[in-house]
């Protein structure tokens, strides 16, 4: 019989909890489609180290409770809180933002599993994950220009995965028009349409765990390796990927993958060590 679920945390809009190798990280704001208010805005932090430092934790799932996985500002919410308003006006203009696993510069592999509507600031999430997968009936909006805003950073990463013309249509129609997980899918945006919807934490589930039986440490060199390379050109990425190449030779891992294939078994791999972090915190 399988072990429960162990929660990771207390939190008052997430449901954090860590089943085996995979640490869950939910949106829990139903009512409010998930809407990010100035408590989610701390929480998320906290939850994204929490799981990252989290030994046990091999690979992280990100989505939402309800008929949303995340649909932005809570712009009602931080109206009546004015200084939760000033602080995220603030990390905004500064670049300062840590809400996304990327913003934290989590090490691990993050799949976002978008259930429903993704909105406007939701799109960070999308974004700054590894690997997107999206329940059928999933839809991508951007409305910041339909409420007089500037879409930015969601679409400028956004670009990173997909032609940049579907992006400036989607920025452009604003709340006018939804992408759906079909055309999403389509433009490389997710890699897996789960249909029926109700199958996504199941798929998401199965994806992580096949993506936890791999070496810890390799898996997070790599992801820097990766998005390191998004800001450089050809040979630079090509130079620093050597390095990240290098700086696993001795590791354990490296005879312990070897020694498992030829002895059929599963590895025992080392747990992931310290070492730089993924993301804008590098700066």
């Amino acid at each position: 019989m399988a072990d429960a679920p162990t929660p990771v945390g207390r939190f008052e809009r997430l449901q954090v909890w860590r089943d085996g190798p995979v640490g869950w990280l939910v949106f829990d704001r139903p009512d409010a489609h998930n809407a990010l208010d100035a408590v989610m805005f701390r929480e998320l932090e906290v939850a994204w180290r929490a799981l990252d430092d989290d030994p046990e934790v091999r690979v992280i799932v990100n989505t939402g409770n309800g008929p949303a996985f995340q649909s932005g500002l809570d712009v009602g919410q931080l109206a009546r809180d004015p200084e939760a308003l000033r602080a995220v006006a603030r990390q905004t203009r500064d670049f300062e933002l840590r809400f996304t696993a990327w913003q934290v510069g989590v090490r691990k592999p993050v799949i976002a599993a978008v259930n429903g509507v993704c909105a406007g600031g939701g799109l960070h999430f999308v974004a700054d994950a590894d690997i997107v997968i999206a329940a059928s009936d999933a839809e991508f909006t951007d409305p910041h220009v339909s409420v007089g805003q500037v879409s930015a950073f969601e679409t400028i990463a956004l670009v990173r995965r997909s032609p940049m013309e579907p992006v400036l249509r989607m920025a452009f129609t604003g709340r006018h028009e939804r992408m759906s997980a079909g055309r999403a899918h389509q433009l490389g945006i997710c890699s897996q349409v789960v249909d029926p919807p109700g199958d996504l934490r199941a798929a998401a589930g199965a994806l992580a765990g096949l993506i936890a039986r791999n070496s810890p440490t390799a898996m997070a060199i790599t992801k820097r390796a990766l998005w390191e390379a998004l800001e450089q050109d050809l040979t630079d990425a090509c130079a620093a990927g050597a390095r990240d190449l290098v700086s696993m030779w001795g590791h354990p891992d490296q005879t312990e993958g070897p020694a498992a294939f030829a002895e059929r078994r599963p590895p025992a791999w080392a747990p992931l060590g310290p070492g730089p972090a993924v993301g804008s915190t590098r700066r």
